[in-house]
C-alpha cells in the first residue's frame, strides 16, 4: 500500500490522514515509508535517515540548543475503530489519541518551521506499544546515539494539551509459594500454597501509597496485585501459587530503591523482580523546559504512567510529555480527540520553537 502525506495540511487534516494508515506494532512499514517520502520531498531543510521502521529528521543550523521531539508510529491492534471519522469537532479512530495526533503535530512542525530558534530533531519510531526491548528508540540509541541528544526532549504522548512532567517508574514482581498436594477431603495432609499468599494479599489491601511533590508536581505511588495463579484440580490442595504485583513508584526512587522497598513490604516472602523501568524527574528547571511551560500556559502536572521520557532522562536529558488527547482514552475502542486540542498543541509548539 502506497500512501502519500501532504505535511503542509492543517494539523487536524494531517492527523486524519495519519490515523487512516493502519500501523499496528510491527506493521508500521507503510506509515514509515510515507513519513520518510514526505520528509525527503517536502522538508529539504532537514537531514533524514531511516532505521528499521523509524524515521529520523533534524536541522543542523548551529543553534546553541537542540530540542528533540519524539513520537511513536505504532498503535495497539485494531478494535473496530478504523477508518477514522470527524464528527462535530471530534476526531475518532485508532491512534487518534495514542499518539497520531502528536505525530501529526510533529510532522507539521518539521515541514513548516524552517528557521527555528533551537535546532530540532524529530524521532518517529516503531514498536512502542509492545515489549520494551523492541521499542524503536532502543535501536536508535544503540546505532544512532547522537540523534537522541538534546537540551530538552518533548515526547508528544497525549497529555490533554498540558505539560506532563517526568514519569513514574514501574516494577513487576512475583511472589511464589510452594506447598504439598493432598486430596481436599483430607486437606490437613497437604499444605495449601494459595492460602500461604494470604498474608501478602492482606499486606496489599492495607498498603498506603506514598504521595510525593517534586518541582510542584504530585506523584502518587501505587501497589496493585495484577495476577494470581495456582491450583491443579477442583479436589486437590494446590502445591504452588504465584502472585504478580505491579509497583508504580515516584521518580525520586531509583529502581534499586524500589526493589528494596518491595522486599521490605513483602518481608518473609520470596520476591522476584520480573521487569522494571526507571521513572524520570520532572526536568522543569531546564531553560528550554521553562520556555515550553510559558508557551503552553497553565500549571505542569505529574505524568502518572511510564513513557519514553524515561529513556531521555536516563541519558541526562530533561524530558516532558506534551500532546493532544486524553490519555485515559488510549487503547480504548472509543479513542477520540477534540480537534481544538490538535490545533492548540501545534500553535503552542510553533510558538515554543519559533521560526
Amino acid at each position: 500500500m502506497t500512501v502519500e502525506l501532504d505535511l503542509t495540511l492543517d494539523p487536524v487534516d494531517l492527523t486524519l490522514a495519519v490515523v487512516s494508515v493502519p500501523s499496528v506494532s510491527e506493521d508500521e512499514a507503510d506509515l514509515a515509508d510515507a513519513v520518510e517520502r514526505a520528509l525527503r520531498s517536502q522538508a529539504p531543510h532537514l537531514e533524514v535517515v531511516r532505521s528499521g521502521n523509524a524515521v529520523l529528521a533534524r536541522t543542523n543550523l548551529g543553534r546553541p540548543s537542540r530540542v528533540v521531539f519524539a513520537g511513536h508510529l505504532d498503535t495497539v491492534p485494531v478494535n473496530d475503530n478504523l477508518p477514522p471519522r470527524l464528527v462535530d469537532g471530534v476526531l475518532h479512530g485508532l491512534g487518534s489519541v495514542d499518539m497520531k495526533g502528536g505525530v501529526a503535530v510533529m510532522l507539521h512542525l518539521a515541514v513548516t518551521v524552517t528557521d527555528p530558534k533551537h535546532d530540532l530533531t524529530f524521532l518517529f519510531y516503531d514498536c512502542e506499544e509492545i515489549d520494551a526491548a523492541r521499542n524503536g528508540l532502543v535501536r536508535v540509541e544503540r546505532d544512532l546515539a547522537d540523534w537522541m541528544r538534546g537540551d530538552l526532549a518533548v515526547v508528544c504522548e497525549p497529555s490533554n494539551g498540558v505539560v506532563e512532567a517526568g514519569c513514574q517508574g514501574t516494577m513487576r514482581v512475583e511472589l511464589r509459594k510452594t506447598g504439598q498436594r493432598a486430596h481436599t477431603a483430607r486437606g490437613w495432609m497437604g499444605v495449601n500454597a494459595i492460602h500461604a499468599l494470604g498474608t501478602a494479599m492482606s499486606t496489599l489491601a492495607a498498603y498506603e501509597p506514598r504521595t510525593v511533590d517534586i518541582d510542584g508536581c504530585t506523584y502518587r505511588e501505587g501497589l496493585q496485585a495484577v495476577h494470581i495463579s495456582g491450583g491443579v484440580a477442583g479436589n486437590v490442595v494446590p502445591d504452588a501459587a504465584v502472585l504478580r504485583v505491579n509497583f508504580r513508584f515516584a521518580p525520586d526512587r531509583s529502581q534499586e530503591q524500589a526493589e528494596a522497598h518491595m522486599r521490605e513490604v513483602f518481608a518473609g516472602h520470596e520476591v522476584t523482580v520480573v521487569d522494571s523501568a526507571a521513572g524520570a524527574l520532572p526536568g522543569l528547571t531546564a531553560p528550554a523546559a521553562q520556555e515550553l511551560v510559558r508557551a503552553a500556559g497553565g500549571t505542569p502536572v505529574a505524568k502518572l504512567g511510564w513513557t519514553d521520557v524515561a529513556r531521555f532522562a536516563a541519558l541526562g536529558i530533561p524530558a516532558v510529555n506534551f500532546g493532544p488527547g486524553d490519555p485515559t482514552l488510549a487503547h480504548t475502542q472509543q479513542e477520540n480527540v477534540p480537534v481544538e486540542q490538535i490545533t492548540r498543541c501545534a500553535l503552542v509548539l510553533r510558538q515554543f520553537v519559533g521560526g
